[in-house]
């Protein structure tokens, strides 16, 4: 079915303003968290909070779309003719601003549902932790994206909270801590994860700068921005170094065998490409490559 004929409202219309490819993003912090969980106590885990920590991460991650898309719109910064990523579900009328304005507020009423059980294993801080997400997922596209805040909210919010949340709430109880080690992995995460947002903005860069959003690709240009993509997943192979100290040498050496080289080669795609819409087939390599090291680095954890 072309995309130009979907039915507004209908099940398709809300699949892709879910944009399902993008839930690889909530999926790999919680991965490794889990697998940094069982490497450090068996098996013997607490598995519902895990369960409950995936759901979560899945529903914020479709909420943060739906905030995207509507707010997006609103402001008029998703018009079909100039717009270089996929389309939007408002701007291209699959989804009307009404419905998206409900089910903004069904996936986050759903999303504190879910995730207001883990009071019972980590205490009431968790609603302030559940709290700051909610907040800071509407704050994103709203405000902080257009002052350059991007990069440091995916560190954050897709690297140090949802690893070392899930490794805290995950272990046997009496035994919660965050070691240095879960800290430099959940900060590899997020680096990883930042290359997505990274090739985003890249190709994005002209219509950001005409429409005021000042991310850190525009601040440091369209070279700067391709340096750091390259760098964003080093950066993530080196922090993985620490886990040859902790015993797990796989994790590090699966990554690097596995993940080095996709990374490499969608870099030299990136340069040979340069800008516009064919830029989307190296944001397709990024999300592969991406849940790769988050399979790699979990299995490298669990083969030690």
């Amino acid at each position: 079915m072309e995309e130009n004929s979907v039915k507004t409202n209908s099940f398709r219309a809300w699949l892709l303003a879910a944009r399902p490819k993008t839930l690889t993003g909530a999926a790999v912090p919680v991965m490794i968290g889990t697998a940094l969980t069982v490497a450090d106590h068996g098996w013997e885990i607490a598995w519902l909070p895990c369960v409950l920590c995936f759901l979560f991460a899945f529903i914020m991650q479709i909420d943060a779309n739906f905030v995207n898309d509507y707010f997006d719109f609103k402001r008029g910064n998703d018009d079909a003719a100039t717009r270089l990523g996929p389309q939007r579900a408002c701007s291209m009328g699959w989804v009307t601003e009404e419905a998206m304005r409900k089910a903004l507020l069904v996936t986050t009423a759903l999303g504190c549902a879910v995730g207001l059980p883990l009071v019972l294993f980590g205490g009431l801080e968790m609603i302030l932790v559940g709290a700051l997400c909610v907040v800071f997922c509407f704050l994103y596209t709203t405000r902080l994206s257009y002052l350059g805040l991007g990069d440091m909210l995916v560190l954050v919010f897709f690297g140090i909270v949802p690893v070392c949340l899930t490794y805290y709430l995950c272990q046997p109880e009496g035994s919660r801590t965050v070691t240095l080690t879960v800290f430099l992995a959940s900060l590899a995460c997020g680096f990883v994860i930042d290359t997505l947002l990274l090739i985003n903005n890249n190709r994005d860069i002209d219509n950001d700068r005409r429409d005021g959003k000042m991310t850190l690709v525009v601040r440091v240009g369209h070279r700067g921005g391709e340096i750091l993509y390259f760098l964003s997943g080093i950066v993530a192979l080196l922090l993985n170094i620490v886990f040859i100290v902790e015993g797990h040498l796989w994790a590090f050496l699966l990554p690097l065998i596995v993940y080095l080289p996709l990374h490499t080669l969608a870099f030299s795609h990136l340069v040979k490409i340069d800008h516009g819409r064919e830029l989307n087939k190296v944001l397709g390599e990024t999300a592969r490559n991406m849940f790769l090291f988050g399979i790699t680095t979990s299995i490298g954890l669990l083969l030690c």
